[in-house]
């Protein structure tokens, strides 16, 4: 039997969660004496004991819950969640409908009403990811809508939060046929492999789709590209498929190499021809400019967070930095698409760092495109906090 909690929230949250603020914040709710448990639904009330909202409990690390809705009445059953996947797939039928692309998001949690559940598709197969507990503690209901609503030709999942500091370690097969990999899937045109079942990753970010087409379809022809920080080298695809005169991957993972080369390989592009060094990226700026090496193009999207032996590297305080170090490797006239997808600031204050590497190194910059989350990512309407992420294409002018 799940646990069902009573909740007050403190009269200064009540507004946020009225106008439709899907979060659960620990600091919004009155103290409880009753222990939650992973997966408790929670009756949400005012200070005067005035329902809000259902919710449940599942921590991860932007809170403690998420709010699933707002009517008293309504059950948290297979058939609820049965009903938020069909409002999302309903979102998403321009996709399922094209024929370039077999590859997209299907349900984006919070965005799509349900907080800590992701769903990607991949050419037939259905990819499931958990962000708590508490949501994987539906999971036999969600499975059950999910089957109801689409036709799965393979079921997978990952579980993306950790018990007693332990992540949990699993087969990530659920059901269905089992995917003959590296499976390949298609994006605007181009091919990409992709493994559902070897870890957190699966060879590509969905969410750099737009941005991997703009590189192809409008600033790759007859350019140098440089690819820091490439994982499985997609952006380096989409540079010699829009015609760039030749690529340089880099990253310090050992397998972005083979993983890279398959990435060409599935697109029928000679990897030989094109430069993959297995390196951390610092590294390979300094050692670009005692070579002298300088690029038309750099594709800048780093961690939110790294650590290695020799540094520590946060987007939020050293992107400026790594601005002014990509500046010394970019020819004059060319262009830096700088990306992060760190939820902890905004695209006001992304574009402020881009200011300040330009200012302190006296180079003027123009900004030819913005992109943040693609129509397939859906997020809270009128909560763009929850926009993750921030591309901006800038052109040197100096």
């Amino acid at each position: 039997m799940r646990q069902q909690i009573e909740v007050k929230l403190h009269a200064k949250s009540v507004k946020d969660i009225t106008k439709g603020y899907p979060l659960l914040a620990k600091e919004a709710m009155e103290s409880s004496e009753v222990a939650m448990e992973e997966g408790s639904l929670l009756r949400i009330v005012d200070p005067n004991g005035r329902y809000i909202a259902t919710g449940y409990y599942g921590l991860q690390n932007k809170g403690i819950g998420w709010v699933l809705t707002r009517k008293e009445t309504e059950k948290i059953d297979a058939a609820f969640f049965a009903t938020k996947m069909k409002e999302a797939i309903a979102k998403r039928a321009r996709f399922y409908d094209a024929e370039d692309t077999t590859a997209f998001r299907v349900f984006n949690g919070e965005g799509d009403g349900i907080g800590g559940l992701i769903i990607d598709f991949f050419n037939g197969y259905y990819l499931v990811s958990w962000y708590s507990e508490g949501i994987y503690s539906f999971r036999d209901d969600i499975y059950q809508a999910l089957h109801e609503v689409v036709e799965v030709r393979g079921l997978y999942e990952k579980l993306r939060f950790n018990t007693n500091g332990q992540y949990l370690e699993q087969d990530d097969y659920v059901s269905g046929e089992k995917g003959d990999f590296p499976l390949i899937v298609m994006e605007n045109g181009m091919n990409y492999a992709v493994d559902l079942n070897d870890g957190a990753m699966t060879g590509i970010f969905l969410d750099q789709r737009e941005v991997r087409k703009a590189l192809r379809d409008h600033y790759a022809e007859g350019k140098t590209v440089l690819n820091t920080f490439s994982y499985t080298g997609a952006f380096s695809v989409a540079a010699v498929l829009g015609g760039a005169t030749g690529t340089t991957s880099v990253d310090l993972a050992k397998r972005s190499l083979p993983k890279t080369i398959e990435q060409f390989a599935v697109n029928g592009i000679d990897y030989e021809a094109q430069d993959i060094k297995v390196m951390n990226v610092f590294d390979y700026f300094r050692y670009a400019e005692r070579h002298g090496l300088k690029f038309d193009v750099v594709v800048l999207d780093p961690p939110s967070f790294a650590r290695t032996k020799k540094m520590t590297f946060s987007t939020a305080k050293d992107y400026p930095k790594l601005l002014k170090d990509t500046l010394k490797i970019t020819n004059n006239g060319g262009l830096i698409i700088a990306s992060t997808n760190n939820a902890s600031f905004n695209m006001k204050k992304f574009k402020s760092f881009i200011d300040k590497a330009f200012t302190e190194t006296n180079t003027r910059y123009n900004i030819l495109e913005e992109y943040q989350l693609p129509e397939d990512f859906t997020v809270p309407h009128n909560y763009p906090e929850f926009n993750y992420l921030k591309v901006v294409f800038i052109k040197v002018m100096n």
